[in-house]
């Protein structure tokens, strides 16, 4: 996708992070925005923001588990825009801990938000730009789904984290794969940020009341919670450094968009183990300190 200039782009978790970043560098490139998210005062002065700036934008709160909601996103789109060329399947959520600690409630929230939310994106709207792109001479359209360097390696006490990440990628190498099986003017990317200062790391703070965390966290997840709170506070690349990433991505037709290339050998490594039937390598193996210190806070020793 070459020309972003008056197209149409849609963001999910667009109030607030990479979706607020997104939304940013779309409108300076000339585009029109439909933001999405669950929280309504951030997504108001999100939207407000950029009126403010010019955009041509509106907001709509939108629980991406919810077929209906995004279906209901891609129908305010079209009434509003006319037609959709860029889509941001965003919305994302974590939670950690000992996999088998995790409750039913957290594996239907995380997997809700990160894994349903970008299957109903994928659905609904690559048929809808399908049809765009029968409307429209030249059509160029490019869906961007956020996924995680958990969605490529598999961090210790984040287990439910790395499943819903993992399908993120599966999925979108498949949509890549089927988009070119049958020519479509679409391409596709998958993102795979590392720790960013994001504010994903207090995604509990929108925590629906029907996968609500009823007991005490355990240890294991305090832990996991402030590790990656040490981890996502300290990133130095921030929100806006990967918009601008992601955006020259989009216009180069590149699939894996990577914001940390130094943290690429712990997948190296993994593939190795995997090709070589080796046993899984501690994705803590070059950081024994990290380790130690989370085995620390699990076990008891630090807590």
């Amino acid at each position: 996708m070459k020309n972003f200039q008056d197209k149409v782009a849609v963001i999910t978790g667009g109030a607030a992070g990479l979706g607020r970043e997104f939304a940013i560098k779309a409108h300076k490139l000339g585009m029109k925005l439909v933001l999405a998210d669950v929280q309504q005062d951030t997504l108001d002065k999100t939207v407000a923001e950029l009126k403010g700036q010019g955009a041509q934008v509106i907001g709509m709160i939108c629980d991406v588990r919810k077929g209906e909601q995004v279906q209901a996103l891609a129908d305010a789109t079209m009434k509003e825009f006319g037609a959709v060329h860029l889509v941001f399947n965003n919305a994302g959520v974590g939670s950690g801990g000992l996999i088998w600690e995790n409750t039913v409630a957290d594996w239907e929230w995380v997997l809700g938000v990160n894994v349903w939310g970008v299957i109903h994106g994928v659905r609904i709207f690559t048929k809808l730009m399908l049809e765009c792109a029968k409307q429209e001479a030249g059509y160029e359209g490019h869906i961007v789904n956020t996924s995680s360097m958990a969605g490529v390696v598999n961090p210790t006490a984040m287990g439910v984290y790395n499943v819903s990440k993992h399908a993120v990628v599966s999925l979108s190498e498949t949509l890549y794969h089927d988009l070119n099986l049958v020519d479509a003017p679409i391409g596709a990317s998958v993102l795979c940020p590392f720790f960013v200062p994001t504010g994903i790391n207090q995604s509990h703070r929108n925590r629906p009341d029907d996968v609500k965390m009823d007991a005490k966290p355990t240890r294991s997840q305090l832990a996991s919670q402030a590790m990656t709170d040490k981890a996502v506070t300290s990133g130095k690349v921030t929100a806006e450094d990967v918009a601008n990433i992601t955006f020259k991505a989009i216009e180069d037709g590149q699939f894996y968009i990577y914001t940390h290339p130094q943290a690429l050998g712990g997948l190296k490594t993994r593939m190795e183990d995997m090709t070589t039937g080796r046993n899984p390598t501690d994705p803590n193996d070059a950081t024994p300190h990290i380790r130690q210190m989370l085995k620390d806070m699990v076990q008891g020793g630090a807590a």
